[in-house]
């Protein structure tokens, strides 16, 4: 076979393969207008109400760090024999499984102190938590202080995103948004316009979704996260598209290929 011959085959079948690879490119694009976050008019004046900021309380099971301190150091360290939950609660952020050292709410709602005993927790704040704790170490120490934080505020974040895991809250306050970046957001196949926040609501698991695309989005109730929120990016169209293309056009491009390297072998 002469190379007049064969030139025109192989420069055939480089253009069935790139007409190919062109098709199923274009439809996997995504519209832009789908990528962007909390669309709407842009004015000085352009206001949305927000959702009442979430205040967690405590529950059956969390695990709470009780830092005490007084004008006498050496009597509070008598109160702090779990000294190294603070190191703990940043390790589990790398962690979010590793074990946290703590004071553990009991099914019955109470935690236990030295010296103070048995104290009632569930329901309360961690501010209310922290100066019921204050009162009854008054007849132990001068002037002191407790800062109550709770160990265990977890949230999950699963799907079209760049890191999904879970992660734990240190300061127990997070939003969506938020949540997003620590998983380092949506891929270009994330549906923004349908994301689902999965709740425990006492015996309930609740499925709620917002549409970050719209403003609104900041007024719904699950804006701000709970403990044990779970979120998930659910796959656009484009995402399915993609991979259902690359496994019906595997084999087409694999014999184009091999019948290019055959023609090519033979000038």
């Amino acid at each position: 076979m002469s190379k007049k011959s064969i030139t025109p085959h192989l420069t055939h079948w480089i253009s069935i393969l790139a007409i190919t690879l062109s098709v199923v490119s274009l439809e996997g694009c995504t519209s832009a207008k789908k990528l962007v976050y909390f669309q709407g008019a842009t004015t000085t004046d352009d206001t949305v109400n927000i959702a009442e900021p979430f205040i967690p309380t405590i529950k059956k099971g969390d695990i709470l760090s009780v830092q005490v301190s007084s004008l006498n150091a050496e009597a509070s360290a008598y109160f702090n024999p779990v000294s190294m939950a603070e190191a703990t609660a940043v390790t589990a952020i790398a962690n979010p499984l590793a074990r946290t050292v703590g004071y553990a709410v009991a099914d019955d709602g109470t935690i236990k102190l030295p010296l103070i005993g048995q104290l009632s927790v569930v329901g309360l704040t961690n501010t209310k938590a922290s100066e019921l704790i204050t009162s009854k170490l008054k007849s132990y120490l001068k002037e002191p202080t407790v800062n109550v934080r709770n160990l265990n505020f977890r949230i999950s974040v699963l799907g079209e995103v760049s890191r999904p895991a879970l992660f734990t809250i240190p300061n127990e306050q997070i939003t969506l948004p938020e949540a997003l970046g620590l998983a380092g957001d949506l891929t270009i196949y994330g549906r923004r316009d349908n994301v689902l926040v999965i709740r425990e609501e006492g015996t309930k698991r609740v499925f709620a979704r917002l549409d970050l695309t719209r403003r609104d989005a900041f007024r719904s109730p699950y804006y701000s996260l709970h403990p044990n929120d779970v979120v998930y990016i659910e796959p656009g169209k484009a995402r399915v598209t993609s991979v259902d293309r690359a496994y019906q056009l595997t084999p087409v491009v694999t014999g184009i290929l091999s019948l290019i390297a055959i023609i090519a072998t033979r000038r």
